[in-house]
Order: structure tokens, then sequence, then C-alpha cells
């Protein structure tokens, strides 16, 4: 049974081939329900429309100049990615593709056959990620010792990852959560959570200062007094969302 969308589907093509990207353009125009498709010819530039645009579904060449398809993957650890399908003429990074959580994996030449098989599977992700995305929860069930635990979203201080469980931080106590943080930051309503280290996710109603330590090294201090390392990727989407200027701070408050 093939999955019907509400909005459709916004995809990305990534390849530094002219006629590898038309090929699949064309492809994608076919389908009734993409209603986006977005072209990058290099990695760096794949990365920035990702981050930006948050495409549901991205067909990634492995190999490109400079930075090939697994650098961005790697560059977007520990953002919430969209549906991956590598797309090459090497076989042998299959094992690495679906080791890095690659939905599937395109060998040139592909014909239209193989597409629809790539297309169905995509579809069937995607539907079961919106699925998960409903309206943001305003409590989550924590099992432990036995028992269940409600804990209000609201009051939670910050979460960290630990292992494939996430650890949330309420006041003085902490919950463990068996859910992986990308999977949990999608439930998050992200105008009240930001992600600020590929660990580190903190409510940003807790959030009271940010600093930067004789080590150069920037720091979010929340309102407890706990001291959480921001990370130089995140630093610029934290300070936006705080209303703070982007060029470099000592001590901002809030």
């Amino acid at each position: 049974m093939q999955a019907k969308f509400s909005g459709g589907i916004r995809a990305l093509v990534v390849d530094d081939e002219p006629l590898a990207r038309s090929n699949l353009t064309g492809l994608l125009r076919r389908d009734a329900e993409i209603v986006s498709i977005g072209e990058c010819a290099t990695g760096a530039q794949a990365v920035n429309d990702i981050r930006s645009t948050r495409p549901d579904l991205v067909f990634l060449d492995v190999q490109m100049p400079e930075c090939g398809g697994f650098d961005v993957i790697q560059v977007l650890e520990g953002d919430v990615l969209p549906v991956i399908v590598f797309v090459t003429a090497y076989d042998e990074y299959a094992l690495r593709a679906f080791d890095v959580g690659a939905l599937d994996y395109l060998l040139k030449p592909f014909d239209d056959s193989r597409f629809h098989l790539a297309m169905l599977r995509a579809k069937e992700k995607i539907a079961h990620r919106r699925a998960l995305a409903r309206p943001a929860a305003r409590r989550l069930a924590v099992k432990r010792a036995g028992q269940v635990s409600f804990v209000q979203i609201a009051d939670i201080d910050w979460i960290e990852a630990a292992d494939y469980y996430t650890n949330l931080h309420v006041g003085e106590k902490s919950y463990l959560l068996r859910r992986s943080m990308g999977d949990l930051q999608r439930e998050l309503d992200s105008t009240e959570f930001c992600r600020i280290h590929r660990s580190t996710i903190v409510n940003l109603r807790r959030v009271r200062a940010l600093e930067v330590s004789t080590g150069g090294e920037y720091e979010v201090i929340l309102a407890s007094g706990e001291r959480l390392r921001l990370s130089r990727r995140f630093r610029k989407d934290l300070q936006s969302r705080l209303g703070a200027c982007p060029a470099p701070i000592d001590s901002i408050g809030y």
C-alpha cells in the first residue's frame, strides 16, 4: 500500500555530474507526490541546503571532489537527517552506506524499476517519520524500577545523549529514556528546545547566559548554574534563537 502525503515530499539531488542530476530530477518530476526538487553540485553546498531547506529525501552521490557523500553525513552528524539514498557507480561502498544510516543504495546505471523501488522505500520511511511527528508531546513516559514515571517536557532543563539512551535532567533529578537524540529532537517543540552540541539539547527557557571560557570554549549557562559546552557548529543557531548578536561573545546574559 503506497503512502499518501499531505504537504508532499521535498527532495534534494546531490551530484557533481550535471547529467546524473538531470536524470534523477527527471525521474522525480514524474512523481506527483514530489513538491520540490533542489540540486547541489558539491558536498559543501549540500550541507548548507540540507540545514537550511530541511528536505525530506536526499539522493546523495558518494564520490564528489573535496566533500563526498560520506563527508556530508559526517559533517551533519548530530543533526536530524533526511532520508538518505546513496547514488554511485561503485558497489564497494554499500556496507558503509548502510552503516551510516542510508535507506537505500542506487548503483549507476539503474533502471526505472530500481528507482521506483527506492522511492517506495523512501515514501514508507517518510510516512513513518511523519506519523511519529505528531503534535509536540506535553510529557514523556519513563520506565524505571518497575514503574512508569511521567516527565513534563516543560520541566526539562537539558538533555544529554547516553549511548542508545537520552538522559533527561529535571532540576536535581535525571531520568534515563530509551530514545535516541535524533528521535527525541523530532518530537520536541523546536521553538522551546535547541541542540547546542551533538550530545546536548537545552530548554531555551532555562538559558541564563552564554560565555567564552579562558580556554576559548563556548559555554551555555543555565538558570541552575549548570555549564554546558556549546559547539561552534550550533552556536549561530542558538544565538539567533536567543536574539543574540552573531559576533563572538565574552558573556551575554538573559
